[in-house]
């Protein structure tokens, strides 16, 4: 208890600053998250809003908020499509997740990485989706948010039974299924579970359970009533069932609920991917029912929209219908063409299941019968390639679970074995940080102690240099003071008296010359107006008090630029009254700027530098940027320069933060509150 008392008070000075420097990166990887979430945007820019995002991110220290963002920014780059980089940006997540032992965002990496493999890897989409399972089997035990862990426990649920489903492997499939409705039930998010009930009704349908397939096919209608996705639901649903009654051979029935789906026209037209089935769908249904309504118009139709959408997996079966069509109609050729057609793009696409397809239909309307027993034979192996390669999916599937659970054992018989030699080396461990911490807490206070010492005698010599800078200003006024008093009343009087006595000559002689000597006279008054305005513009303060302040601030960094060559740009609001501004805070700001400059001048290699002074509610904000080499702030270790810009803001309270990357100059921006 000792050792943790002392690493809290040693670490919660530098803990504040940090997180004040944290928050303001994070804003900064939100805002470009939010500009790469802008449809708006094109896709280019909004690539690189994320990758800015990723570039900051990387300067975050190292804790669940990092994560979160981290799969943010994933999660817009799988919106892109730009799916290797949200592979790249899961495995991330996932190591840093591991390293802080952070079993909930462990949980959902393993699960986001199963989303990508789903497509190309069961095998290892599988092994992810069970390892977040697990995890989320386990947190759910736990007096934590139950609630939301449900949720996220509920998606991986069905994420797995979806898989099942692929392998065909129906009643662990539905079995999951329904552990997965309990979790979003315990959840009370009832989002997911059209999804579970749709998965409910496609398993009972493969496994002939006719009318359980409809009821769970309405009860997910019934779940997103009054939502968003209440049309989708009732086309995805009224599609399924039209393909159960289909089943049925209830031909009528199917085709009943293949119009209800049609029904939705609006949506459908801006869905034309779902809309082509349904039509590819109700015309094979009509043909099966020897209805000729729309036949081949049907089939033809939807072959179009497909082509418009580059939809080349869906216009398979397209070519199957029209195969059999053609067939029905003895029009051989063109059942062959549209046979080998279907038969070409399933090898392109490598989808087994619609290729066995297109061996069966070619096997039955090829005219040559070499040529239907060498599509029969194609259809018999390919069949026994597909049904081995499931079986060794659903093997594969059950050797991760097994081999998981198996060292999941094996670790807690590891973990208890070595609680003993664990305990001794953490007591042994808290002995030798407790004498570390002595140690480095003396001589801490060692270091602080001088750099107090010099941080007094550098404001006394800066005290010093204002109250000099001061003195001359003043000097300056006193001075001009004392010539608008001599031209006053010493060079005014003389004129005054001149002009006078041309008055009293005027008055006096009539000689010729009175208009000339009126001339002069007005010429005179026109001088004295003159001086007298000259004078009382020298007896006027001209400066403001704390223009000495910035004089010395500007004077400064003219004499340091100057020196080495570099060109600067200084402004100062004129809103901050420096006067009332106390010498601690005059004296921090100027040498945190002559600090700044230093390393500008030592490292930056900059051409310009650009310095202001702001005042924004109630704070004066201090900024200084240079267009120099710039650095990763996060791959450079502070000098005691930094160190004293980072003391010295945090003595007036404030904030302070370095922004820089390679090649693209440094931004220190100081914000101080009055």
């Amino acid at each position: 208890m000792l050792v943790i008392l002392l690493v809290i008070l040693v670490g919660c000075t530098d803990s504040n600053n940090l997180i004040e420097k944290d928050q303001l990166k994070s804003n900064l990887i939100q805002s470009h998250i939010d500009q790469a979430k802008n449809t708006k945007n094109s896709v280019e820019v909004r690539r690189n809003y994320l990758d800015k995002a990723y570039g900051i991110y990387s300067t975050l220290k190292d804790d669940s908020y990092k994560i979160r963002k981290i799969h943010e920014i994933s999660f817009g780059y799988y919106g892109l499509k730009d799916y290797e980089n949200y592979k790249d940006m899961n495995e991330k997540a996932l190591k840093l997740s591991i390293s802080i032992n952070d079993s909930l965002n462990i949980a959902k990496s393993y699960g986001y990485l199963g989303i990508y493999y789903r497509p190309i890897k069961l095998d290892v989409s599988f092994r992810h989706f069970y390892e977040a399972e697990k995890i989320y089997s386990s947190l759910e035990k736990r007096d934590i948010d139950k609630k939301k862990i449900a949720y996220d426990h509920g998606k991986v649920l069905i994420d797995m039974a979806q898989l099942l489903q692929r392998t065909k492997n129906y009643s662990e499939s539905e079995e999951i299924t329904i552990q997965a409705i309990e979790s979003f039930k315990l959840s009370e998010d009832e989002k997911y579970l059209s999804i579970c009930y749709t998965n409910l009704g496609t398993l009972a349908k493969y496994m002939e359970r006719y009318d359980d397939a409809v009821e769970f096919q309405l009860e997910a209608i019934e779940y997103d009533k009054g939502t968003e996705r209440e049309t989708l639901q009732r086309t995805i649903s009224y599609n399924n069932i039209g393909t159960v009654y289909k089943s049925q051979k209830e031909y009528t029935k199917a085709k009943e609920y293949y119009n209800k789906a049609l029904s939705y026209k609006s949506f459908l037209s801006k869905n034309p991917k779902r809309y082509a089935r349904l039509l590819d769908n109700l015309g094979y249904v009509n043909f099966l029912s020897k209805d000729t309504t729309g036949i081949p118009d049907l089939f033809y139709e939807a072959l179009r929209i497909r082509d418009s959408i580059n939809d080349t997996r869906g216009s398979i079966a397209n070519f199957l219908h029209l195969s059999e069509y053609y067939k029905s109609i003895g029009n051989d050729s063109l059942a062959i063409v549209n046979g080998k057609r279907s038969r070409d793009i399933a090898l392109e696409l490598k989808e087994n299941e619609d290729l066995l397809k297109s061996y069966e239909v070619l096997s039955e309307v090829s005219s040559n019968s070499k040529e239907a027993l060498k599509y029969a034979r194609a259809h018999m192996r390919l069949n026994d390639s597909i049904q081995n390669q499931e079986r060794l999916s659903r093997d594969k599937f059950a050797r991760i679970r097994f081999q998981t659970n198996q060292i999941a054992e094996e670790n807690l018989q590891i973990s208890k074995e070595n609680q003993i030699l664990i305990i001794a080396i953490l007591g042994l461990t808290a002995l030798f940080l407790l004498g570390y911490i002595i140690f480095r807490q003396q001589q801490s206070n060692k270091e602080l102690l001088f750099a107090q010492t010099q941080q007094e005698a550098n404001q006394e010599i800066y005290r010093l240099l204002l109250n000099q800078q001061m003195k001359l200003e003043e000097g300056r006024q006193l001075e001009q003071q004392r010539m608008s008093e001599e031209l006053h009343d010493g060079v005014l009087g003389r004129l005054f008296g001149v002009r006078l006595s041309l008055d009293g000559i005027n008055q006096r002689a009539n000689d010729g010359f009175t208009e000339a000597r009126n001339k002069y006279i007005d010429e005179l008054k026109s001088i004295e107006k003159e001086i007298r305005l000259i004078s009382h513009d020298l007896g006027t303060e001209a400066i403001p008090s704390d223009v000495a302040y910035i004089d010395a601030v500007e004077s400064l960094i003219s004499d340091l630029c100057e020196i080495n060559k570099i060109q600067f740009e200084f402004n100062n609001d004129e809103d901050i009254d420096w006067e009332h501004i106390n010498d601690e805070k005059k004296v921090n700001f100027f040498r945190i700027l002559q600090e700044s400059l230093q390393n500008i001048f030592k490292h930056a290699s900059a051409e310009n530098i650009k310095i202001s002074f702001d005042y924004i509610e109630d704070k004066i904000n201090l900024t200084i940027l240079d267009d120099g080499i710039g650095f990763k702030s996060n791959k450079v270790k502070k000098g005691i320069g930094l160190k004293n810009i980072t003391s010295r803001v945090s003595q007036m309270s404030g904030v302070v933060q370095f922004l820089s990357n390679n090649n693209a100059g440094t931004t220190v921006s100081v914000s101080v509150p009055i």
